[in-house]
């Protein structure tokens, strides 16, 4: 999987699909995106039904965390969601913004776009919009928001550098952002590594811990905080369809972790006391 325009086209593919299939399905595989489990707990999803502002019908299972439950969202805030799929992250960030607040969703499928839009007309939101775009070259203007949010969302992007870099462009200054994603400790299998189902399943495109982390300081941001960590276990029959006996069992004894954080991190605020305050 080296070639960036062949990844995108892969999960534009694949999350074309997600729109239109179960949510069960989507919470028994890897972000939803097949090589479905028959252990009957939830890979990586977590539970919004208690949050408020959360809508059923825009809860698609393919989550990591709660990034919302964690970004500090004010009344009259501006938000964007990168990845908004059918709404969910949105839909809850507009319930902490309030009537006066706007809530942009982003994401890079037409079907999820479509989905989302049905979700906001039925829920009566004027202040809720959803926009086609590529989050490295995201479809607004700079220094917008206050607050963005992701969920599961880079690691399926191969140039995570660039959407940092647009992050940093798109926020006002001293805006935040909190995002839930899949990172790595220690390295995946080649066959997993590799693989474009697993590519679009969010683990092969996840990168190391310590990087991710890095990106988003040389990107500019301050106040780094890992506000949640949790492991994921990849079920063993996800994993047989890839790996040899002897490699799985190499895989589970090993040092490679699986991992979701939700990172929280600030951009500047703008320098107004003179050409030496910063």
């Amino acid at each position: 999987m080296e070639n960036s325009e062949k990844i995108k086209e892969l999960v534009k593919q694949k999350y074309s699909e997600i729109a239109l299939q179960d949510k069960a399905i989507n919470q028994s595989s890897c972000c939803g995106a097949g090589g479905c489990s028959t252990e009957v707990y939830n890979i990586m999803s977590e539970d919004y039904s208690s949050l408020d502002g959360y809508n059923a019908n825009a809860d698609l299972g393919l989550g990591c965390g709660l990034p919302t439950q964690f970004a500090k969202i004010k009344k009259g805030d501006t938000v964007i969601d990168l990845g908004s799929g059918a709404g969910n992250d949105c839909f809850i960030a507009r319930n902490e913004a309030g009537e006066d607040g706007r809530v942009i969703g982003i994401d890079f499928t037409a079907a999820m776009i479509e989905k989302a839009k049905a979700n906001a007309q039925k829920l009566g939101f004027s202040n809720v919009e959803f926009r086609q775009g590529d989050i490295e070259n995201m479809p607004v203007s700079a220094n917008i928001a206050d607050v963005i949010v992701s969920n599961c969302v880079l690691n399926l992007v191969p140039n995570k550098d660039g959407v940092f870099h647009e992050i940093a462009r798109v926020l006002k200054p001293g805006g935040h952002f909190s995002i839930s994603d899949i990172v790595l400790v220690g390295a995946l299998p080649e066959a997993l590594r590799k693989d474009a189902e697993m590519y679009a399943g969010c683990v092969a495109g996840a990168i190391q811990k310590d990087d991710y982390l890095r990106l988003i300081k040389d990107s500019g941001f301050s106040s780094i905080t890992l506000q949640k960590e949790k492991p994921i276990h990849i079920p063993d029959d996800i994993l047989k369809n890839y790996l040899s006996e002897e490699e799985l069992h190499n895989f589970k004894k090993g040092d490679t972790g699986i991992f979701s954080i939700t990172v929280y991190a600030e951009k500047p605020p703008a320098c107004g006391c003179g050409a030496d305050c910063c």
